[in-house]
This record gives C-alpha cells, structure tokens and sequence, in this order.
C-alpha cells in the first residue's frame, strides 16, 4: 500500500508539471501580449510654425553691423522640424585708429532639419537639437584715406567698391522653445558655425560676412525667437 501511495503522489507531481510547463509558454505569451507599447497615431502633418529672430535687429541698433532674420518650420509628428530661414545681413563700420570703412548689406539663406529631443514628444515645451547648411554671395565696399603709408609716411588713399564674396558654412544648434499662449511660442537657440567654402577678392577677407557674422570671431552665435504655430 505504502508503494501504491508513493506511485500515486508521484503520478500527480508527474501530471502537476506537465500541466505546468504547457501552461508557461501560454501565460508567457498574453504577458507579452499585455505589455506590448502602443503605436502613436498622431498625424505626420502637425502644422506650421513662422519665426523671426530678435537678436539680430538689436545688434544691428546697438553696433556696426547685425541682421534680420525670419524662419518657417515644418512640423512632422512633433519630432521632426524641417526648417528654412532667410535673413539679411548689413554693415557700416568704420576703424577709430585706421578710418578705414566697411559696408555691405545682401540676403542669406540657411535650410536644416531640429529633432526634438524630449521624451514627450507631444509636450508644449520642446528642446531641440538640429543643423543648417547656410551659403550668400554678396558685394562689399571698403575704403581709407587715413592711412600711413610706412615708407614715404604719408597718407594712403584706399577705395575699393563692389567686391564680389561668396561664403558657405554649416550651423550645429541647440535650442529650447515653449508655448506660451494660443499659437504664440518663444524660445532661443544657441549655434556653433563652422566655415565651409569661401571666396573673395583680393583684398583681403571681408569684414562682416551677412549671416555669419565677424570674419574672424564668428563661430558662436544664438537667437531669440518669437514664433506663431499654426
């Protein structure tokens, strides 16, 4: 009896198992079904959004040289923002010590793509990282009639107008904007610029450069937006 009862319980522990490992991969299989992320049904097409920059029209008020700039951006599931701006850019300078002057004034054009970096995508602020590719050709005129010259010592005339110059650069930026009411938004961009291709007369580097700022101390840079998103 004793053996009929020991066969008996292991049958069933037998039979208990069985049952157990067929049941795993059944409960494993809803488990997965449970946990398994909700796809975004948002549209691609979230709408547009115009900008324009603050930044450049103080400069330009308070110093020798500035821009303005307006910008429009696609909105593509809150996530990507393929973007264009146009600006134009001018100087009217003038050398305390040398009295040589600079002028140009002519447009520019930048085109690149921000990716929103926030986990919620849907969020009403957004932090962005992004690029642009950035090119103009503009004219610029320099000239002097105060300089020594450091043989005869005496005053050298220097008057050059319409140089052709030509510049093309790309823009790595970060930036930050939220909504603040409606469709208004506001935020700021920081940009690091690098030169690509240039080309000018020769006489020298340009001064200025619309768009991209100081010749030779132009690589960082920032904006602030004001936008509507419609």
């Amino acid at each position: 009896m004793q053996h009929q009862a020991i066969s008996t319980s292991l049958s069933k522990i037998a039979i208990s198992s069985l049952l157990f490992l067929v049941c795993i991969p059944s409960f494993a299989q809803q488990y997965k079904k449970k946990i398994v992320p909700v796809q975004d049904t948002i549209p691609t097409f979230r709408g547009v959004q115009v900008s324009t920059d603050l930044v450049g029209p103080v400069q330009l008020a308070v110093s020798d040289y500035g821009q303005y700039e307006g910008a429009v951006k696609v909105n593509l599931k809150d996530k990507y923002f393929p973007t264009v701006e146009l600006g134009y850019g001018k100087a009217n300078a003038e050398n305390a010590s040398t009295k040589l002057t600079y002028k140009t004034n002519a447009p520019y054009f930048k085109a690149g793509v921000d990716f929103n970096l926030m986990k919620d995508k849907h969020d009403i602020y957004r932090i962005y990282g992004g690029f642009r590719y950035a090119f103009t050709i503009f004219k610029y005129n320099v000239a002097s009639s105060g300089l020594v010259d450091p043989i005869w010592k005496g005053n050298t005339n220097i008057s050059a107008t319409g140089i052709s110059g030509s510049f093309h650069w790309l823009e790595a930026l970060f930036a930050i904007d939220a909504k603040i009411w409606g469709p208004l938004r506001l935020g700021w961009s920081f940009r690091y610029r690098r030169r690509l291709i240039h080309n000018h007369g020769d006489i020298g580097a340009p001064w200025y450069v619309p768009g991209y700022g100081r010749y030779g101390n132009a690589r960082l840079g920032g904006t602030f937006n004001v936008a509507l998103e419609f």
